[in-house]
């Protein structure tokens, strides 16, 4: 095979509320670290689950907003982007190194019935679309179509 590919997808869980960056040059970026975990039982007949943490950064202009204004801590979501390795300096000017999966595609996998104890999400029981996909019109009971707030 000529060429290479780097290409991460995850399904797991917020580990904290994200934190969103703004920069002197109008762009921005969101961040926050995902849980995936694999159980199985070991020899000894016991549960064990291991648990991986990914720190996740957004900074697709459309992304940064919605992943700030709906996602939480607990949530979970599924993410497409890659893993990018940064090198950075600390107080001491060590070089340090962090490694991170820059997304660039989400689909929220939290109901908002399911997410309405940590988010303040309303009573409807409905999976939030993919970001990436235009939001259906739905019509309501007056034959008028109902108008959402998400900014896609």
């Amino acid at each position: 095979m000529a060429g290479t590919l780097n290409k991460v997808m995850l399904i797991g869980n917020l580990g904290k509320d994200p934190e969103i960056m703004h920069f002197e040059n109008g762009g921005s970026l969101v961040k926050f670290p995902v849980a995936t975990s694999e159980t199985y039982t070991n020899k000894e007949g016991q549960k064990v689950t291991n648990t991986d943490w990914h720190s996740v950064v957004i900074n697709a202009k459309g992304l940064v907003d919605v992943a700030h204004k709906y996602l939480k801590k607990g949530h979970k979501v599924y993410l497409e982007g890659r893993i990018k390795t940064r090198k950075w300096q600390d107080q001491t000017g060590a070089d340090r190194y962090t490694t991170e999966i820059q997304a660039n595609q989400m689909t929220m996998l939290t109901s908002r019935a399911d997410g309405e104890s940590n988010s303040g999400y309303g009573n409807e029981n409905q999976i939030q679309p993919p970001v990436s996909a235009p939001l259906p019109s739905v019509p309501n009971n007056s034959g008028q179509q109902e108008e959402d707030d998400l900014p896609f």
